[in-house]
Order: structure tokens, then C-alpha cells, then sequence
């Protein structure tokens, strides 16, 4: 470790993404991402933008993206934060919103990236035991705390909640800002944004990296009461006052409007998802019912690490978390349909020789 680090630097453990391999040819389930391009407008308009223009700094409201987001939802642009990816926008919520005097809650299983920014802005936090069934009982978030987020679908169970249970939970903690992570939420789920104005305390953050292909662009946002809102400003104009450039920002544009496109992706997304649910089934593995891009698996009897590996040397890429409660697991994301189907015979060589 640096001499030269600051002090809290070396108390940080930072957040480990998921593997992103330099080799080729490999059928990589392991980041969630999508398998399937980028609506053709979010092309063309990156392609169309003013090349000139990039010698100038973008907008730093970045209005008409805030203004594009604010008509998909039929909410008004200031109830509309947009950030450098989801991550940059939860960074800036943990800071301007999720930082009191008693702990903030979040579930034990969860992501993995929320311990890092309390760590990192020195924010106490609990973590909430999820169920045997790795469910969210909203009971247990009924104690003293400085605020909740959880992801929902959550991650890595893509396990969902209920948006009648999202209610409940956020009129029984009507003093403390509830956020809800909703990077998963366009593969089965019911959006909270349908809350937001009738609850002030409410937050709600989405991406473009899943349900829209663009994550190499990093685009997010939050959705919520003005009063949110403007603490979110505040935080992000003393950090970056331009986190979207100007190719991003024509991009997400075009991707929030191409409905037709980002209807018909989730729907081939779901499909496959529904199919490799059916086949690990058969082969006797445990699935969590999900409501995300992904499907989280155990097999009864055989070690998660093991078949991890053996998929590896299938040059076949899934997530494996060491986390003692979910060691046996493994994430899959949801590939294309025929990286599916060779997904399931990889599995059923390495069960038929083991």
C-alpha cells in the first residue's frame, strides 16, 4: 500500500465487476449485458452528431435528455436526474440522500457495490436477512434506519418485489428516503416510477446499460420529488458538472423513443430467459424465479465452482460469487437464444460425466 494514500484509502475495499475477458470467441454470460445491438436510431443519431461539435462542452443539465426521460414517464424534467451510468447516479444518492445518524438498510444479498459507498462516505449501514426463498420481507425494514435501498428485481437473485409490497414499505418509512434500484426492471417487473408522485421520499434509479444495449455508453438516471432531485444537484455540480457528453446524450435520446425496438428485445430476452429456466429445470437444477436478464441457479448435487469452471473451459463465462450464503449459486445472464441452447448441452456433457 502508498505511503502517499490518504488514510481512508486504505480502509476501502473496492467494488470487483464482472470479469470482461480480452479473448474472442467466447459466449460471455457473466455481466448482464445485452446480447443484442443497440436500437438502430441510438446508432444513427450517435453517427449524425456535429463531430465539431465535440471540441465544446456539453450541457451540463443535459436538458434535453432530462426533458426525454421526463415525457417517457409522463413526469416533469425537474423530477429527472441523469448521471455517467446508474452507478455514478447511486454514487451521488449514497452522498446527497442515504448519509444520517442511524444506519441505512439494504439486504444481505444484494449489490455488492452498496457496502462500497458506505465504505467509501463513511456511511453506517445493516444489512436485512432476505428469506429462505431469498425474498424481501418488508417487515423487517420497520426499525429505526437512515434510509433503504434495495434493487428490484434484486441482483444477483433476480428475485422481484411486489410493487403493492413497495408501497407498504415506503409509507412505513415515510421519514427516510426509499431508493430503489431498477437497472432490471424492463424484464418483468413493475416499475416504482409509477410512485414517484405520490410519495416525496421516493427515488428511483434506472439505466440504459440492460434493457436498452448501451453499456459502453453509461447512461442513468433517477426519477423522483424535486426536493431529491436537487440534493442529487447539488452533489453532482461539486463533483462533475458534465458527466454525459454530447455523442451519449444523442444516443440515449434516440433510445428512449425506438419503443417499437426496446419492446421487442425485452420480449426475445424474456422468451429465452423462460426457455433456459425450462431446460436447467429438467437437468435438476434449482431456479430462482426471475424477473431480470439473468436466472440464478444451484444444482443439488453438483458444486456451482466446479461447473463454473468447467463452462470456463467450454469458453462459456458465468458468475460465480464466493458469498458463503450463495457460494452453490451461479448468475447466468440470459444470452441469445443459441447461446442458450449451447449453454444447456455445455451443462449437460459436464453432468454426464461427472
Amino acid at each position: 500500500m502508498s505511503q502517499f494514500w490518504s488514510e481512508s484509502v486504505h480502509q476501502l475495499e473496492p467494488y470487483v465487476p464482472g470479469e470482461q475477458p480480452k479473448v474472442t470467441n467466447l459466449i460471455k454470460l457473466n455481466t448482464n449485458e445485452n446480447p443484442y445491438p443497440p436500437s438502430a436510431k441510438a446508432i444513427a443519431a450517435i453517427q449524425a452528431a456535429n463531430a465539431d461539435s465535440l471540441r465544446l462542452y456539453p450541457d451540463p443539465n443535459s436538458d434535453a435528455l432530462k426533458q426525454s426521460i421526463a415525457n417517457y414517464y409522463a413526469l416533469e424534467t425537474k423530477q429527472v436526474f441523469v448521471g455517467n451510468g446508474s452507478d455514478e447516479v447511486l454514487a451521488h444518492t449514497f452522498q446527497a440522500l442515504l448519509k444520517h445518524d442511524a444506519p441505512l438498510l439494504f439486504p444481505d444479498i444484494t449489490y455488492s457495490f452498496y457496502p462500497v459507498y458506505c465504505g467509501l462516505y463513511d456511511i453506517h449501514y445493516k444489512t436485512i436477512a432476505l428469506t429462505d426463498t431469498f425474498a424481501i420481507n418488508i417487515n423487517d425494514y420497520q426499525q429505526p434506519n437512515g434510509g433503504i435501498i434495495f434493487p428490484n428485481p434484486n441482483a444477483p437473485t433476480g428475485v422481484g418485489l411486489d410493487l403493492k409490497d413497495i408501497e407498504t414499505l415506503i409509507q412505513n418509512n415515510a421519514s427516510s428516503v426509499v431508493v430503489i434500484d431498477e437497472a432490471y426492471i424492463d424484464f418483468g417487473g413493475e416499475s416504482a416510477v409509477a410512485l414517484v408522485n405520490q410519495f416525496p421520499n421516493l427515488l428511483v434509479c434506472q439505466t440504459l446499460s440492460k434493457s436498452r444495449s448501451l453499456a459502453g455508453l453509461r447512461v442513468g438516471f433517477a426519477v423522483g420529488h424535486p426536493d431529491l432531485i436537487a440534493g442529487l444537484e447539488r452533489v453532482k455540480n461539486s463533483f462533475n458538472s458534465y458527466p454525459i457528453d454530447r455523442l451519449a446524450e444523442q444516443g440515449a435520446i434516440a433510445a428512449m423513443a425506438d419503443q417499437t425496438y426496446f419492446d421487442a428485445t425485452c420480449h426475445k430476452i424474456i422468451t429465452s430467459r423462460d426457455f433456459l429456466t425450462q431446460q436447467l429445470k429438467q437437468l435438476g437444477f434449482k431456479v430462482l424465479p426471475s424477473q431480470a436478464n439473468f436466472v440464478f441457479t444451484q444444482h443439488p448435487t453438483h458444486d456451482a465452482e466446479k461447473i463454473s469452471a468447467y463452462l470456463r473451459s467450454q469458453a462459456i463465462i458465468v458468475r460465480h460469487f464466493k458469498q458463503e450464503r450463495i457460494a452453490q449459486y451461479l448468475r447466468i445472464t440470459i444470452g441469445r437464444h443459441d447461446e442458450c441452447v449451447l449453454l444447456v448441452q455445455a451443462l449437460k456433457e459436464y453432468l454426464k460425466g461427472s
